[in-house]
């Protein structure tokens, strides 16, 4: 099994690398300000969750194959940032539905609904099996065996580490939406700069290197 001493060497270098804002802390951050606290940690939730299939792929094996192809890497890649982007623009059209009060709740996305974009968001990130295949097997330790078992132990750290740094980012947005809540204009400002920064994140990863 994992010894613990790589276990949490990896946690550490796991959270330094986590606690650099990235493309999942910029859509998080964009979905609180778009849909709020609710919005914000189901996303958050959907998007860890899309990474237990990479976390699978490279306890496997699999991670690294798909790593190395350019055509299915680029695949993911341009899927990924295209949803991103279509995430934006329904932010962005559908600004003012989170002015209105609770009283109008069929306004709000369904929680599977949030879950499942946010999940697909995760999926699709393809800088995720990049980084489990180039940074997992460091902390592996080969005279212990059962390799997979070790690499799905390192990929689950990851996991609950970037599940509780996205958590505080999407609080920290969906809390300074709240402060702008009593004002509808600026609340609508505030879900459409949401959109934007989806769509931003979209445009970047699309132009970002295959391997970047």
């Amino acid at each position: 099994m994992l010894p613990v001493t790589n276990a949490w060497t990896f946690a550490l270098a796991a959270f330094a690398l986590i606690a650099i804002p990235g493309p999942s802390v910029l859509f998080v951050i964009g979905r609180s300000l778009s849909l709020g606290r609710k919005g914000g940690l189901l996303s958050v939730v959907g998007n860890a969750l899309g990474m237990i299939p990479a976390i699978v792929l490279v306890s496997l094996g699999v991670g690294s194959i798909v790593a190395e192809s350019i055509v299915v890497f680029s695949i993911i890649k341009f899927i990924g940032a295209g949803y991103l982007v279509y995430l934006g623009i329904q932010a962005i059209r559908h600004r003012n539905d989170h002015t209105e009060t609770a009283a109008s709740p069929q306004t709000h996305p369904s929680s599977f609904r949030l879950l499942r974009e946010g999940f697909f968001v995760g999926i699709t990130n393809p800088k995720t099996i990049v980084f489990f295949v180039a940074v997992l097997p460091q902390f592996v330790s080969y005279g212990h065996g059962m390799i997979p078992l070790q690499m799905a132990a390192l990929g689950m750290i990851f996991f609950g580490i970037a599940l509780a740094s996205d958590s505080i980012w999407a609080l920290s947005a969906s809390t300074a939406r709240a402060w702008f809540a009593r004002n509808p204009k600026q609340l609508s400002r505030m879900g459409a700069g949401g959109g934007v920064m989806m769509i931003g994140l979209g445009g970047a990863l699309t132009l970002a290197g295959n391997k970047s």
